[in-house]
């Protein structure tokens, strides 16, 4: 059975509305120590996404967050395999995804918790070899 976006993903998001400013959004991700703002809109569905990426070029701390945030988001329903985050993510080079539920935010799911989900897990190695017996196998019979 494969684990679904829900049980990872962070559903306590901090959002900015088209409205607010530049300088607003950057205040936002320097504070909260986050790299992505869903810009959602009255009914939370999600209308674009500020990342810290985006303020590396010069941005006026007034412009509207409408004027530069990016329209094309992906998006990933939360009863979805991570599995194909993963993959959108891989695919895309992105390291967050908007997680949905009937088109309204419901969470963020970043590449950090699937490390973090990785991280977890304990790799063992499946039918370990025995240590061999002396004197039990077809030469020691032979041998006798």
């Amino acid at each position: 059975m494969s684990m679904k976006i829900e049980e990872i993903m962070k559903t306590r998001v901090i959002t900015i509305t088209p409205h607010q400013t530049a300088g607003h959004a950057r205040q936002l991700l320097e504070k909260n120590k986050i790299n992505l703002l869903p810009v959602v809109g009255p009914d939370r569905e999600v209308l674009g996404v500020l990342s810290s990426a985006d303020f590396m070029q010069k941005l006026a701390d007034g412009k509207p967050v409408s004027k530069i945030m990016t329209e094309n988001v992906y998006t990933i329903p939360k009863y979805s395999d991570v599995e194909l985050a993963a993959r959108m993510m891989r695919k895309h080079r992105i390291h967050h995804l908007v997680v949905t539920d009937e088109k309204k935010l419901a969470g963020v799911i970043s590449s950090f918790d699937l490390l973090q989900l990785l991280e977890g897990k304990r790799f063992v190695v499946k039918n370990a070899p025995t240590p061999k017996s002396k004197g039990t196998g077809k030469r020691a019979r032979a041998e006798s």
